[in-house]
């Protein structure tokens, strides 16, 4: 396949906003492709390259200069793919030069439209990188087997790149091959906001309740005597947290997979502040005097295979009884079967005057579905709160002068691959904070004009907030009212933000509860 051909799909999926319009683009891009490119093309179509990193940045591609452009599109899939990885081995003295040379000789090959192809995608600026729901749509179309079948394969293997390749060349019966591998973590089970408590009950369901945590989300493999855990960004962090290493060996089950969260805890048993408890994560190395001033304790609410079978698709409810055989219960979430808000209420007073932000809500019946939101958990807090991606910044003025402080904050929208703005805000920044995001933030800048830096999508911030209205200002016609900063989340990913869906869901929830509306 031609560059130029998956470069026109690109822009055609860009182009259009219906859902159904850009699977069936990507489909028959991926159904033209060959068995080697494959992998590629799902990258590139990602907004990723297979190599990662490649050692060059914005600064490296915006100063690239004046190129020659190809007349013609005549550059292979493959070609791109090599001269990526060329360039990502080159090391040693002088090889920035050498590296942005190749680049360059690469570019001088392309057609203008293709240069600036390669150099959103260089820099994560293709904002494909949104659509992975949507290519799993479009790979399960142009392998003719169902979605679930892929997006099953793809919470096992954590991997869309070689899922696409099994399930374009062995279609079902290469997808059902895959299983659960212990020491291969799984993306967690994510949970959406309940508009409100009284909503999240249908009449005669019953629901569990779990205290909501504030902690770091963990993942625990372990068999026979090796533990590894895993943070929700799947990285490996069993030498900071001996804490929980030492609480799974004691488990009776002696292969395992669990989901919990780690919180560090005061004298009195009250939880910390998530910050504190993060202070145990972000350290390469872990000082023993740290974990004697700053102890931390598992608690786990599911689990996903014990004793050599694989339970995440069995209900909620069963999974919790085979939890309540493996894990003790001062090492359980605290939960509660409820079957209408007034227990609820009661439920979530209890887990706020623990020092807990709210309580989770989930489907009895429904299965553990590794990487995806829902209905089946839903989070209920007192205070509104969003996982928002930062598009821009601001540079402040006065006491703030020489920061970056007014952030743009955008919701995912994963229908058209993008992100919505919101509104902005410049409120409940601390001095550390301003200090930390302004280096943070332009070492993510794709550009800038005289009071603003534009930066990639992928610093994750959780904002508090009174309510959404309508907006005629922003895109998606809503705005935030009330927007302040809580924290940022480097633990989550852009791809884990909360979404335009959500965000309207509130605003018909307050719609609604509005006194005469």
């Amino acid at each position: 396949m031609l560059l130029a051909d998956l470069v026109q799909t690109s822009r055609a999926v860009t182009e259009t906003r219906a859902r159904s319009k850009k699977i069936e683009l990507l489909a028959a891009c991926l159904e033209r492709m060959s068995g080697e490119e494959r992998a590629v093309g799902v990258a590139f179509l990602m907004g990723e390259l297979r190599q990662g990193k490649i050692g060059l940045g914005y600064a490296a591609v915006r100063d690239l200069g004046p190129l020659r452009t190809a007349e013609r599109g005549e550059l292979a899939l493959l070609d791109v793919d090599r001269a990526f990885s060329e360039v990502a081995a080159i090391s040693g003295a002088g090889s920035g030069r050498a590296r942005a040379e190749r680049l360059a000789s690469l570019f001088e090959r392309a057609t203008a439209e293709e240069q600036q192809f390669l150099k959103r995608l260089i820099v994560g600026e293709l904002r494909q990188g949104a659509l992975e729901g949507v290519l799993v749509e479009a790979v399960a179309r142009a392998a003719r087997v169902s979605s679930s079948s892929v997006r099953r394969a793809l919470m096992l293997a954590g991997d869309l790149r070689g899922v696409a390749e099994v399930a374009l060349r062995d279609g079902e019966a290469g997808l059902a091959r895959y299983r659960l591998e212990l020491f291969r973590p799984l993306s967690p089970m994510l949970a959406d906001a309940a508009p409100s408590l009284e909503e999240t009950f249908a009449p005669g369901d019953p629901l569990a309740l779990e205290y909501k945590l504030d902690g770091a989300r963990v993942q625990v493999h372990r068999s026979g005597s090796d533990v590894r855990v895993f943070t929700r960004n799947n990285n490996d962090v069993t030498a900071r947290v001996p804490e929980v290493v030492q609480a799974a060996l004691a488990f009776p089950a002696k292969k395992l997979v669990l989901d919990g969260e780690v919180l560090a805890l005061d004298p009195a048993g009250k939880p910390r502040a998530f910050q504190t408890t993060m202070r145990r994560f972000g350290r390469r190395a872990l000082e023993p005097s740290l974990v004697a001033e700053l102890p931390v304790k598992p608690f786990f609410f599911d689990v996903l295979h014990a004793d050599g079978e694989d339970v995440l698709d069995r209900a909620e409810s069963e999974r919790w009884a085979v939890l309540e055989k493996t894990v003790p219960p001062h090492e359980r979430v605290e939960r509660l079967v409820a079957r209408a808000a007034p227990e609820a209420d009661e439920f979530l007073g209890r887990s706020l005057a623990a020092g807990h932000e709210g309580i989770m809500a989930k489907s009895l019946t429904a299965p553990y579905e590794a990487g995806r939101r829902g209905a089946s958990w839903l989070k209920v807090k007192p205070v509104h709160t969003l996982d928002l991606v930062v598009l821009a910044v601001e540079w402040g003025s006065g006491r703030r002068q020489g920061f970056l402080s007014n952030l743009h904050l955008g919701a995912r929208d994963p229908e058209h691959g993008s992100f919505v703005m919101l509104g902005k805000t410049f409120k409940g920044m601390t001095d550390a904070m301003l200090a930390w995001q302004t280096e943070k933030l332009l070492s993510l800048e794709i550009s800038r004009d005289a009071y603003t830096v534009y930066v990639r999508p992928e610093l994750v911030v959780e904002i508090a907030f009174d309510g959404v209205q309508a907006s005629s200002q922003y895109p998606g016609g809503l705005a935030l009212r009330f927007a302040r900063v809580k924290r940022y989340r480097e633990d989550k990913s852009a791809a884990e933000a909360s979404t335009m869906a959500e965000v309207r869901a509130l605003h018909r929830a307050e719609t609604v509860h509005v006194p005469g509306g």
